[in-house]
């Protein structure tokens, strides 16, 4: 496990804690992490946050480099990017 993406790592390791995670953009938000799984290197996760009412997603980029995530709000159709994942951190329960 040792070419794991080490953010994927942690993510999996705390969920189905909650985790604090940053994004590239500076924010950072409390999710609830479930169904965190590998495909070989590949991650993938589903999430919420506790901000808001949108489903989330964490995947791996092409490179399995970054963790992209995804959102999709309750009256949207279509996932948006809305960044990457640069720290993890377990959150209080």
């Amino acid at each position: 496990m040792a070419d794991l993406n080490p953010i994927a790592k942690r993510i999996h390791q705390f969920s189905p804690g909650p985790v604090e995670l940053t994004l590239d953009d500076g924010t950072v938000a409390v999710f609830r992490i479930s169904g965190a799984e590998f495909f070989q290197r590949e991650f993938q996760a589903e999430g919420i946050c506790e901000a808001d009412d949108a489903d989330y997603r964490f995947v791996s980029s092409a490179d399995t480099e970054s963790i992209l995530v995804g959102r999709k709000g309750p009256d949207e159709s279509e996932w948006t990017m809305t960044g990457t994942v640069t720290e993890v951190n377990r959150a209080e329960s």
